[in-house]
């Protein structure tokens, strides 16, 4: 017997049981149905981490205010003295591998143009902005650091600001009342969406910091160049514990925290910060794809006990075929390969489901997926490979059967 004589068979032999062959694919069905649904959203939630870290910098390290401690106490975050112009100078100078920082001063504020309104923050920033946070203007330009250093009122907004306040026209060249304070548009921040805690980063304005700061912050009396935090973007390749080391070391001598004292700042690596997050995640993913393998391994149990079911009721036609010729490997071959029919039909059936309803949550719960071509080649070689292990005992049994003993089977 041929392949193509085994498969013209098999599918004959499943067109007279239609009912009971669609009964026992359905394990086969939900399985791979699961399997990629779960890897799409993984993959594609993995994804959409590795854009996040690269938008924010794989080797950025952020600086914030600490908890200031007395008697032993914490006084909780940010209670320390803020960071200031002076340490942001220092790191810029003295820290090995430094592209650039930035400062940031922000407020909480309502952006106002025309008859519209929207409350949102104002970030006040240097003009290496868009190098560390690798955030482009899309429209309009960047301001300098000379024009940060003189204070001047410009705004680049992002698209969001576009969209609420400007009703989508071009706001270039357009004024923003921020607090009572006019600002004036010169730039439209590259869109970038959501990020991974579900925050709209495009709904942000930044401002010159010092503008910022002497217009809406307001100055504190101790540190009149305060800053909220510093994010300081090292070269590709560096060593970023050696870097969060020698930052730390800056630090501790701008902020004259002698040998013994606790710290009262914080260096923060974002990127690690959500890869760690994602590990988490994608654990859940592993138990989640775990549990739609454990319907495979179901519906391969189904696929194995219905041939044996086949085997039984078919004894007298296995009998007859090795009377009349038929070789023990041809009928080994013609069960194995129902068994893997049966299983492939059930894959495909399933990638179908499992590609249509990755369309539906893409859609519905607005989460990125990503469906590989090589995670639809996987699924069609598990459904095939299931068909092969839990078939091959069946079609075994079947090609053991002693002719004479088959065709005296009621």
């Amino acid at each position: 017997m041929s392949f193509l004589d085994a498969i013209i068979a098999a599918l004959k032999s499943l067109r007279q049981n239609m009912l009971r062959s669609i009964l026992t694919t359905l394990g086969i069905m939900i399985g791979i149905a699961s399997v990629i649904v779960m890897s799409s959203i993984n993959a594609g939630a993995q994804q959409k981490v590795e854009e996040q870290i690269a938008s924010l910098g794989s080797t950025m390290l952020s600086v914030s205010p600490g908890a200031s401690r007395r008697g032993g106490r914490s006084s909780g975050a940010n209670s320390a003295p803020q960071l200031s112009e002076r340490n942001l100078d220092a790191i810029k100078q003295a820290v090995p591998n430094v592209v650039d920082a930035i400062g940031e001063v922000r407020v909480s504020t309502t952006a106002v143009a025309g008859g519209a309104d929207w409350p949102t923050t104002i970030t006040g920033v240097h003009a290496g902005f868009p190098v560390v946070r690798n955030w482009p203007v899309a429209t309009g330009r960047f301001f300098s650091e000379q024009e940060v250093s003189s204070g001047r009122r410009y705004a680049v907004v992002g698209e969001t600001i576009v969209k609420e306040v400007f009703e989508g026209t071009n706001p270039i060249g357009g004024q923003l009342r921020i607090g009572n304070v006019p600002f004036e548009v010169i730039g439209v921040l590259a869109a970038k969406g959501q990020n991974q805690f579900g925050r709209d980063e495009d709904d942000l304005i930044v401002a010159p910091a010092s503008a910022v700061r002497a217009r809406l912050a307001g100055r504190d009396a101790t540190v009149p160049d305060q800053l909220d935090s510093i994010r300081v973007l090292f070269a590709d390749n560096t060593d970023l514990v050696r870097a969060e080391s020698d930052l730390m070391d800056i630090m501790r001598t701008q902020r004259r925290i002698r040998p013994g004292q606790a710290d009262n700042f914080r260096v923060f690596n974002i990127a690690e910060f959500i890869r760690a997050r994602n590990e988490t995640a994608q654990t859940f993913g592993v138990l989640l794809a775990a549990t739609a393998a454990i319907s495979l391994l179901v519906g391969g149990i189904g696929i194995m006990n219905i041939m044996l079911v086949s085997v039984t009721e078919r004894t007298r036609e296995i009998g007859l075929r090795l009377a009349i010729g038929a070789r023990k490997n041809d009928i080994l071959i013609q069960f194995l390969v129902e068994a893997v029919t049966l299983c492939l039909i059930g894959g495909i059936i399933g990638l179908g489901l499992g590609l249509a309803s990755t369309t539906v949550v893409a859609k519905v719960a607005g989460w990125d997926v990503l469906i590989n071509a090589n995670l639809v080649l996987i699924a069609i070689l598990a459904s095939a490979a299931v068909g092969v292990f839990f078939g091959f005992f069946p079609a075994r049994r079947a090609a053991k059967l002693n002719p004479i003993d088959a065709l005296r089977y009621e």
